[in-house]
């Protein structure tokens, strides 16, 4: 599933070349696409012009000039890009946006899970996924981090991936913080000190910002607005490197389930032993 580096490139590479342009024709091509929206209120949408693209979490948000806003969840396996109109259109487009111009906003997604949601702009704050979201990791102090994770009990990683503690950090991108942090994916956070959490924070803020500037990581189907497969894949220490040598020390990496997915760590770098926990306080 994109998560928060990939959505943001999305975001970033749609930006500039959709703003101000309008939607001229809708063509959806698969119904169930429309979540909690009617089919009219698509259509309604032929004559709005964009006025910006925004994220949160995984999610993005295209504000148009008459109140709506357009959301769409990526899922496993969606791609929302530009392409010329003289495309030939793939059997997986579930959505075309003629727009004001040689281009198509298109929506594809081979599984299906993706979709997309059409509410007032003003009414974002009571509308599910986002009312239930956390906070953008880049908008948090270390202080709030370590109360967001020490309020929950469980195991370090299952709680960097719930998104209605922190937004937008998946498998991929959890598991490359807690390498960087030298934590186990299995630590409790009861467990962790205060200068663990301060190294997962940093790490968070670190390879999240790494992996934006380096466009995403592309392990399958993700494309940015563009088309464009992302580079960050070439940088992952730990992610998919299962049986290989930890760059670190030479250990093997091994993966193994942790609250249901598959985390892979380096067992001496993160080994797991116990920390005092005796403050999280200055």
């Amino acid at each position: 599933m994109p998560e928060l580096p990939e959505v943001e490139t999305v975001r970033r590479s749609l930006e500039p070349l959709i703003k101000k342009r309008t939607i001229c024709q809708v063509d959806l091509r698969w119904s169930c696409l429309l979540k909690e929206t009617r089919l009219a209120t698509l259509q309604g949408l032929v004559g709005s012009r964009f006025l910006r693209v925004r994220r949160r979490g995984k999610t993005l948000l295209f504000d148009l000039d008459r109140g709506q806003t357009m959301l769409f969840h990526l899922k496993m396996t969606g791609q929302l890009f530009l392409t010329s109109a003289a495309e030939p259109i793939d059997k997986h487009d579930r959505l075309i946006l003629k727009l004001d111009s040689p281009l198509e906003l298109r929506f594809r997604d081979s599984r299906k899970f993706g979709y997309l949601m059409i509410f007032p702009t003003a009414a974002e704050a009571k509308v599910n996924p986002l009312s239930s979201l956390g906070p953008e990791p880049d908008s948090v102090t270390l202080e709030q981090f370590i109360s967001l994770l020490s309020g929950h009990k469980g195991k370090i990683k299952p709680l960097l991936l719930r998104q209605d503690i922190i937004a937008g950090i998946g498998n991929i991108y959890a598991d490359e913080i807690l390498y960087r942090a030298r934590i186990n994916p299995e630590k409790p956070t009861s467990q962790l000190n205060r200068a663990e959490f301060s190294r997962v924070y940093e790490s968070m803020k670190e390879i999240l910002s790494r992996a934006i500037r380096y466009r995403g990581t592309t392990v399958r189907t993700y494309r940015d607005g563009l088309g464009e497969q992302g580079d960050y894949q070439r940088r992952l220490q730990v992610y998919g490197r299962e049986g290989k040598k930890c760059p670190a020390c030479g250990q093997t990496i091994e993966r193994k389930k942790v609250g249901g997915r598959s985390a892979f760590f380096c067992p001496r770098c993160q080994r797991l032993k116990s920390s005092s926990p005796q403050s999280h306080k200055k």
